[in-house]
């Protein structure tokens, strides 16, 4: 069975970054063929995608994110993570970490979410 958890704070103040977490079990971050992707759902907005990290631990990022988003991995730990700077109260959602099959991209393991507020 394979498990994602995201961990991070849930409050952010405007102009900080917002960082997060995914912690992998039953499956290694460095596995062949998938990759590793942050999701994000504003409050009644559609699902986002906003990047992910593929196997060999390069990142790929939505463009209208490029400039904000940064996702890295710690492989050590079975791990990787989201930081998204400069934020909005518009950067307010439930935040996803997923896996990704190498194939045709399915998301086939989610996190169960983890709502973070931008708000001072």
């Amino acid at each position: 069975q394979v498990q994602l958890q995201e961990s991070g704070p849930g409050l952010v103040k405007p102009s900080q970054t917002l960082s997060l977490t995914c912690t992998i079990s039953g499956d290694s971050i460095t596995s062949s063929y998938y990759s590793w992707n942050w999701i994000r759902q504003p409050p009644g907005k559609e699902l986002e995608w906003m990047g992910l990290i593929a196997n060999d631990g390069s990142p790929r990022y939505d463009p209208s994110l490029l400039s904000r988003t940064s996702i890295s991995r710690d492989a050590s730990k079975n791990q990787f993570s989201l930081q998204l700077s400069s934020v909005t109260p518009e950067d307010t959602a439930v935040y996803y970490c997923t896996r990704a099959t190498g194939r045709l991209s399915v998301m086939d393991y989610w996190g169960k979410g983890t709502l973070v507020t931008v708000s001072s």
